[in-house]
C-alpha cells in the first residue's frame, strides 16, 4: 500500500475520525446502514494527525496541481483544511458556501476570486460526490479554472466516481476505504473477515446483505 495512504489511515483510525463498527451499523441520514462513520473534523484537534494531513495535502497539491493559484474549501468541513494548507503553500484561499447568503452581497463564494484563476478545491471526504461537484460547478460558473480536488478520505463509491467523471473533475485523496479497511484489520480494530463485508457495503450501500454475511 502507498506509504501516505497507510500513514493517514492509521492516523484517522487512531483518533476515531474513521470509526468502523460492522457489528452495530450506523444509520446515515438517507437511512442507509453503514459499517463506517467518518468525521475528519477530529483531525483538527489532534496536533500530530493534523500535521500529517495538512502537509500531505500540500504535497499532493504541489505534485498533482503545480499550477494552483488559489485554494477553495468546501463548507463547512473543508474550510479549515483549505486555510491551513494554503498557509503552508503561501497561497490565497476562500470557501464556497453550502448556499448563497440571503443578505449583504449574497455571496456563494467567500474570498477573492478572479476569473481565470486556477483553483484546487479542498474537501474532507468524498462519498457520492454530490456536494463536491456542486462546489466545482459554482466555481466554474464564477469563471474559475478548477484544476481538481484534494480530499482526505474517499469511499470510492461507484456513484461518486461516476459523478466526478461526468463533471470532468479530478480528485486525489490522501487515503481510501480499501486502505482503511486493510489497516483496521491489521491493527485489530476489526476482524480480518470483516474486510469483505466492508467492501461489499462500499460496492452497493443500498444492499444490506453485508450485515448478515459473516
Amino acid at each position: 500500500m502507498d506509504e501516505i495512504k497507510v500513514l493517514i489511515a492509521k492516523g484517522l483510525l487512531s483518533i476515531g475520525a474513521v470509526f468502523l463498527r460492522p457489528e452495530e451499523p450506523f444509520t446515515w441520514a438517507s437511512g442507509i446502514k453503514s459499517p463506517v462513520y467518518c468525521d475528519n473534523r477530529l483531525t483538527l484537534t489532534d496536533i500530530a494527525v493534523r500535521s500529517d494531513v495538512e502537509y500531505s495535502l500540500a504535497d499532493v497539491i504541489r505534485k498533482e496541481y503545480p499550477d494552483c493559484e488559489v485554494l477553495m474549501g468546501t463548507s463547512t468541513a473543508g474550510i479549515a483544511h483549505a486555510a491551513i494548507t494554503a498557509h503552508i503553500l503561501s497561497k490565497p484561499m476562500g470557501y464556497v458556501r453550502g448556499g448563497a447568503k440571503d443578505h449583504g452581497r449574497k455571496n456563494a463564494i467567500e474570498g477573492k476570486l478572479e476569473p481565470g484563476q486556477k483553483v484546487v478545491v479542498v474537501e474532507d471526504l468524498i462519498s457520492t460526490a454530490g456536494s463536491c461537484v456542486e462546489v466545482v460547478e459554482i466555481l466554474r460558473a464564477a469563471g474559475a479554472d478548477v484544476l481538481g480536488v484534494v480530499s482526505i478520505f474517499t469511499y470510492g463509491m461507484k456513484k461518486g466516481l461516476e459523478r466526478l467523471a461526468a463533471a470532468n473533475v479530478k480528485n486525489v485523496s490522501l487515503t481510501d476505504f480499501d486502505t482503511v479497511a486493510k489497516v483496521a484489520a491489521e491493527e485489530g480494530y476489526i476482524a480480518q473477515e470483516d474486510i469483505q463485508r466492508l467492501i461489499a457495503f462500499r460496492e452497493n450501500p443500498s444492499d444490506e446483505s453485508w450485515i448478515t454475511n459473516k
